[in-house]
């Protein structure tokens, strides 16, 4: 999966055509997904309490979050701590050209249960004996906000991972490389841990942390084309 909200960049938007795009997240995954899609992104880091964030949500609405609804919770809580912060540094509190700030967040369900990073060695091997041979889900939520409308448009790309059988050595060596600690469901698709991925059903951008697809449609329902995101600046 993917690293979340690792570092941060100076707040100066580059763009083309007036549609510039921030990205709430210091996922080098996420960041490398855009620039192979000819995006060029500012990053800002959003700061998010995701614990304290998903504790409201749930007792404002009552019940427990479905995993889905949890990542689109974070991936909106992100986008509009960032917004926020960018909306004090405008004097007028507007700005004369479109930001669009998106915000993601990815979890992997397993036997309905929600897993992000580990953190430890001991919980990685306790996932990954889980993991093994199984087919989990995995939700990436995205918010767009476009500040200088304030229209904003979100969604949650679901896609099936099929786990290959992973003995206890394999397991071992993985999290000796220390990988899967900081990453959502403790694997990647893009990394070492995509030889254990035996299948994807689904959006694979989105078992990377960024959905490409769901992307282009939050940019077009809050009114821009698109392809106005293209960079030059962007490794292509």
């Amino acid at each position: 999966m993917i690293d979340d909200d690792a570092g941060s960049a100076a707040v100066e938007v580059p763009g083309r055509a007036g549609l510039h795009l921030v990205l709430a997240s210091a996922s080098p995954a996420r960041l490398a997904t855009l620039h192979s899609a000819g995006i060029a992104p500012e990053v800002v880091v959003s700061d998010v309490d995701e614990d304290a964030a998903l504790v409201d949500a749930a007792v404002a609405a009552g019940r427990e979050l479905s995993v889905a609804e949890q990542v689109a919770v974070l991936a909106r809580a992100k986008a509009e701590a960032v917004a926020a912060r960018l909306a004090e540094t405008s004097p007028s509190g507007r700005f004369s050209t479109s930001v669009l700030v998106l915000g993601g967040d990815s979890l992997l369900e397993l036997h309905g249960v929600a897993h992000g990073k580990p953190g430890t060695a001991e919980v990685a091997r306790e996932r990954w004996r889980a993991m093994s041979g199984q087919r989990g889900t995995l939700h990436t939520g995205h918010h767009l906000l476009d500040l200088a409308t304030g229209r904003a448009a979100s969604g949650v790309a679901s896609t099936q991972v099929d786990f290959g059988v992973v003995d206890d050595d394999e397991i071992d060596a993985y999290i000796a490389t220390g990988e899967p600690l900081a990453v959502a469901g403790a694997f990647t698709i893009d990394g070492l841990g995509g030889a254990f991925v035996e299948g994807v059903q689904g959006d694979h951008h989105a078992v990377v942390g960024l959905s490409l697809p769901l992307l282009r449609r939050l940019v077009r329902e809050v009114g821009h084309d698109y392809t106005r995101l293209w960079s030059r600046s962007a490794s292509l």
